[in-house]
């Protein structure tokens, strides 16, 4: 992860940060071996450190994570939810521009 404002989400730690967050949070479901992860990661990273205090943005690699791409049923990378309030509100499936995925925070 390029951008120090990007939170790795784990299985351990992914309920806690969402329930937890007072601000939207947009989360990335990826692996290092997909070449659309790599395209969108640079507009993850943006998004990171224009919104930082207003959205919390993370990553969950799905190689490594299992159990929350799961849970998500994340059959598709890369896969963009956004939630708040600890609910899923939004979802992005693919490649997106950063306008598209602003609009869904």
């Amino acid at each position: 992860m390029a951008s120090e404002n990007v939170i790795e989400f784990t299985d351990a730690n992914f309920d806690a940060e969402i329930s937890a967050s007072e601000v939207p949070v947009l989360v990335d479901f990826w692996a290092p071996w997909c070449g659309p992860c790599r395209m969108i990661a640079p507009l993850i990273d943006e998004i990171a450190d224009e919104k930082k205090g207003s959205v919390k943005v993370g990553k969950v690699n799905v190689d490594d994570c299992p159990g929350v791409a799961s849970k998500f049923r994340i059959q598709a990378i890369p896969t963009i939810l956004v939630f708040k309030n600890g609910e899923k509100t939004g979802q992005i499936t693919g490649l997106t521009s950063k306008a598209d995925l602003l609009s869904k925070i």
